[in-house]
């Protein structure tokens, strides 16, 4: 377990105090983030140069009133998002009053949201993407929401690499469908090979967490911490499976 010690104590300070700003201050923190030569990302910096991140503020992670509201913001996006666009596009929710003392208790809260969002959408029937695993053991995994697979980067002032330092708890969304059609045409790979080396270059090695989707579960990524191969998803795979029961009588119908 990373604990950062006293040496964040006055990060959280400055955090909570951050808190108080205004959405759009807070909005401006997190860009100003993400131009700084240090963050690794190319492809970040290009869709927020590109206006092609969709950024959104809350309260608390894993709050109820911030999980309906971020529910309802992701299917929102889910009706701008333009697949046909070769250029990346991102959801960013940003979460100002929420500080973690460990890595570990991060990703505990992470899985927490996620599963709460994965909840909203039982209620209302939305099935999980056909074009991905709704296991996070499985190497195919990926997360759904409103019916969309999402590939979730976990960020917050306590992260032990700098990539995922942001200055405020963030979840960044990035579609999954998208990433599989920068991989059908080769820009997936160019990409991924100068953000590692990129994050070599600044931080002095690549994220080991980091693999190519069906090796290994994407589930292992989302939280940024450095795992161990006996890694288990905080939740269980009950708590995120909904495969949709068809009625029989539909069948005898047809």
């Amino acid at each position: 377990m990373i604990d950062p010690g006293s040496k964040f104590q006055s990060k959280y300070s400055e955090l909570l105090e951050d808190s108080k700003d205004s959405d759009d201050a807070i909005i401006e923190k997190v860009k100003s983030f993400i131009r700084d030569d240090n963050f690794p990302c190319v492809g970040a910096k290009a869709a927020q140069s590109q206006k092609l991140i969709e950024y959104r503020v809350y309260r608390e992670l894993a709050s109820d009133s911030s999980t309906t509201s971020f529910y309802l913001d992701i299917h929102e996006y889910l009706l701008t998002l333009n697949l046909e666009d070769a250029r990346v596009q991102s959801f960013v929710a940003i979460f100002p009053e929420t500080a973690f003392d460990t890595e570990i208790e991060f990703e505990r809260i992470l899985w927490e949201q996620l599963g709460d969002l994965v909840e909203l959408d039982k209620a209302l029937n939305v099935s999980w993407a056909s074009s991905v695993s709704d296991d996070p053991e499985n190497p195919h995994f990926s997360l759904s929401i409103g019916g969309h697979p999402f590939f979730i980067v976990g960020m917050h002032p306590a992260a032990h690499r700098g990539a995922r330092r942001s200055p405020y708890t963030m979840l960044v969304l990035n579609s999954h469908s998208q990433f599989e059609k920068l991989r059908e045409d080769g820009r997936f790979d160019r990409l991924k090979t100068i953000i590692r080396k990129r994050d070599l270059e600044i931080h002095g090695s690549i994220n080991p967490s980091l693999d190519d989707f069906g090796n290994t579960s994407e589930a292992r990524q989302y939280s940024g911490r450095k795992i161990t191969d006996d890694w288990e998803c905080p939740i269980d795979h009950a708590a995120l499976s909904r495969k949709t029961i068809s009625d029989p009588t539909e069948a005898d119908n047809d």
